[in-house]
């Protein structure tokens, strides 16, 4: 189960608060709004065992070997969608490198004085 009783317990003083100051804005008598809204209270405690429950159900983590024999299946149905995403980005890469090879042909050196002297450029304009 998810969480403590103590959510049970600020559960029911919610209710119990929501169901008292409706109740109040209604002209009875007082013993009938405390009686409805201590009914109201225990109501909400016994169904947030319930709320407790489902919440515990969803954010259940199966045991390891089940979920790596999921995650190997879906790794063996993926691989055919690898191949493929790998095939485009090849693709991609070789597209991209033909830009860049004007690059390749200098030396890291040349291209930080390059740098450099355009950053002294800058300064001295600013």
């Amino acid at each position: 189960m998810f969480g403590s009783i103590f959510y049970n317990f600020w559960g029911s003083l919610i209710a119990f608060t929501i169901a008292f100051i409706i109740m109040y804005q209604v002209s009875i008598f007082p013993s009938k709004i405390l009686l409805v809204s201590f009914i109201v209270a225990l109501v909400t405690f016994v169904v947030m065992f319930a709320i407790r429950y489902l919440i515990g159900f969803v954010l259940y983590t199966p045991d390891d070997k089940l979920f790596e024999s999921f995650i190997n299946e879906k790794d063996s149905s993926n691989d055919e969608t690898k191949d493929e995403q790998e095939q485009m980005d090849n693709e991609n890469e070789q597209q991209s490198n033909s830009s860049t090879v004007e690059f390749e042909d200098e030396s890291p050196e040349e291209i930080a004085k390059v740098v450099r002297t355009m950053m002294s450029d800058n300064e001295k304009d600013t």
